[in-house]
């Protein structure tokens, strides 16, 4: 009964029956004792050890290799020097401490103290020496075997394959006297993960015996290297199909986008197991199919953490925040995947102030944020311009010690930077330990913001003198800075660089840069000519750009070209309707103005709701001006009003 408790892991009713035993045998202590080592429960096992009255070889024995799986070598040692009688498996299980947890110097010297050694004793060295990465004296320990079996010559063979050695492996495999279908399986395990399958596939075909193993490792091997149809072949022809191989082939079938197919094969199988749930759920996200995802998850009944957390994240990428919340909030058991998930997802879907409302709740739950939840949290601080959360959320990074995760570095650089702290992204950049492209982009981006243009060129060459590639960020980055204060010439020459120099193909938002930049400097024309020269389509950008350039300089003529271009992207866009409106106003065009006006009622443009924030006590409060009324509105709007009304005096006393 005992037995069976622990069999399915229902130890505190087996150590309750143990307790109630008015008879207890060495079997009943040996197998109780034994149930506390599996489940790492080491004190409970040492108590019942010092117990047991009649302790024999097989119960010192289990104590032993407990100690060692726990990494507990000295109380293992300890324990064996005061064994009254030792067999060969006790010097085994001394010797498998030392091998299994890497300490192969002290191991060696135990090998040549053994008084009993085996085959098991020779294949533990060899065995140790392959795990920490040492193929010299793992060969020659395995070339002294006096009599090595079949796991010695495949403990070998997997060291060598391991390390990419295969040609070695192969020779060692041919010079086997028998092989037994463990030995197959490896060479086959060790072509298919060089990604030679063709051999591997020689190999199986050859094989005089096989085993679920054999087909599943060549079906998921074929699976990899993108023979789709070879893999469903050989899991057609395989005599008792597994759930390993089928999910394999489930894999290769999302991987490719197969949908269809990776349904038959979900379909095909009789007892699923959670792996392939999610995998068939997680397809289904990566396909924007939210509709058959959600039914899967309906349809299955243990769900783990990672089916969850799919779920949300699928809901988050289609823009359905609403449905991810309601996921999220169904939860009962969460983790910080669960609540990055969520936050990551408002933060894509421009709900920033959502994002950090999120990251307070995780941590008032006892969540602790990890570098995944920080970056986020500065992402949305940088997107709203919360200077003072970002500075709250920088100082607990500091404490959480994420200070010098790349990631989140970089995130802290952007966060200042858009907040008009550029001091403090310089010295985020420098005492950053390792920088990376991202980081320089970050770093030039927040230069060209803040108005720093020859900062950011400067930095950019820098950058270029460190030998680090710029991307096509870097060069919006870059341009957008030149554009601001007006360094036509540096400007076009970078933009000339990216495909001459670097090789990087122009994007329309490059071209925005370029367009910005000639009208800013007021040369209207030539800016027209290069959107009029554009072999990639054009983009609202652009063409803002462009009109924004002919509001400030006056050019109507040009300014309705770009509005009506604009308006064939933006139709619903009201700022666009007003700048045109106004440039038609300064110049005196008022028909134009009342037909801009109707065309607006006609195309039901409509005002997007302002919306402004503001930091209280290291908390966001956003308004927008559509929002319904909230405690305290009343109040806001009364002292707007009484503000606005002393601004007004004061203007008409200075006058």
């Amino acid at each position: 009964m005992i037995a069976a408790f622990l069999h399915n892991d229902r130890i505190d009713e087996a150590y309750r029956l143990f307790v109630k035993m008015p008879k207890r045998d060495k079997f009943s202590w040996t197998l109780m004792i034994t149930c506390f080592t599996r489940e790492g429960e080491l004190e409970k096992a040492r108590e019942l050890f010092d117990l047991f009255p009649q302790r024999d070889a097989a119960c010192w024995n289990v104590m032993i290799g407990g100690y060692g799986r726990k990494g507990r070598i000295v109380e293992a040692k300890r324990l064996f020097d005061e064994m009254p009688i030792r067999n060969v498996v006790s010097w085994n299980l001394m010797l498998s401490c030392y091998t299994r947890n890497g300490e192969m110097r002290l191991g060696s010297e135990f090998f040549k103290g053994m008084a009993i050694r085996d085959v098991v004793s020779w294949n533990l060295m060899v065995d140790g020496f392959i795990e920490v990465g040492d193929l010299v004296s793992a060969w020659e320990f395995f070339e002294k075997i006096p009599y090595p079996n079949v796991v010695s010559w495949v403990t070998m063979l997997c060291g060598l394959a391991r390390r990419g050695k295969i040609l070695e492996a192969r020779r060692l495999f041919d010079q086997m006297p028998s092989k037994n279908v463990a030995s197959w399986n490896a060479m086959i395990d060790a072509y298919v993960k060089d990604y030679q399958i063709e051999e591997a596939a020689r190999l199986f075909r050859e094989m005089p015996k096989r085993d679920s193993v054999s087909w599943t490792t060549m079906i998921d091997g074929s699976v990899h290297v993108g023979q789709l149809d070879k893999a469903r072949k050989l899991l057609n022809q395989m005599p008792y199909k597994n759930i390993v191989a089928q999910t394999a082939m489930l894999s290769g079938y999302i991987k490719n986008k197969r949908m269809d197919e990776a349904c038959q094969v979900f379909n095909e199988i009789d007892v699923r197991d959670i792996v392939c749930w999610n995998t068939m759920i997680a397809g289904y996200v990566q396909m924007g199919r939210m509709d058959k995802a959600f039914n899967l998850f309906k349809e299955m009944e243990n769900k783990d953490l990672v089916t969850w957390n799919t779920v949300i994240i699928g809901y988050s990428q289609a823009g359905e925040m609403d449905k991810a919340v309601k996921i999220f909030e169904e939860m009962k058991i969460r983790n910080v995947v669960s609540w990055n998930s969520l936050i990551t997802g408002f933060l894509q879907n421009g709900l920033s102030s959502d994002a950090l409302n999120s990251l307070k709740l995780m941590v008032n739950e006892g969540t602790l944020p990890d570098h995944s939840t920080f970056a986020c949290g500065l992402s949305a601080c940088a997107n709203l311009v919360a200077l003072q959360v970002g500075k709250q959320m920088h100082n607990m990074v500091l404490k959480s010690g994420h200070v010098n995760d790349l990631f989140v570095g970089n995130a802290l650089i952007t966060m200042y930077a858009k907040c008009g702290r550029i001091l403090n992204a310089q010295l985020i950049f420098k005492d950053l330990d390792k920088v990376d492209v991202i980081s320089w982009n970050s770093l030039i981006t927040g230069y060209a913001l803040n108005g720093h243009g020859k900062e950011a060129v400067q930095l950019f060459e820098q950058m270029v003198l460190k030998g680090v590639l710029p991307d096509h960020v870097t060069f919006i980055g870059v341009l957008s800075g030149c554009s601001h204060i007006g360094l036509v010439d540096q400007g076009l020459k970078l933009f000339k660089s990216m495909a001459e120099i670097y090789s990087i193909e122009p994007l329309v938002e490059h071209y925005a840069c370029i367009v910005d930049m000639l009208g800013r400097a007021g040369m209207l024309y030539e800016a027209f000519e290069v959107v009029r020269g554009l072999k990639i389509r054009t983009n609202a950008g652009i063409w803002g750009a462009l009109l924004a350039a002919c509001k400030t300089h006056g050019n109507l003529k040009l300014g309705k070209i770009a509005a009506k271009k604009l308006l064939e992207f933006e139709p619903h866009k009201t700022s666009n309707f007003v700048l045109l409106s106004n440039m038609q106003a300064e110049a005196g065009s008022w028909d134009e103005v009342e037909n801009m006006r109707l065309l607006m009622k006609e195309t039901e443009a409509e005002k997007q709701p302002g919306c402004s924030w503001i930091e209280v006590g290291n908390q966001l409060h956003c308004f927008l001006s559509n929002m319904p009324m909230q405690p305290e509105t009343a109040e806001v709007y009364s002292k707007l009003k009484a503000l606005t009304s002393q601004i007004r005096n004061l203007d008409s006393y200075l006058t």
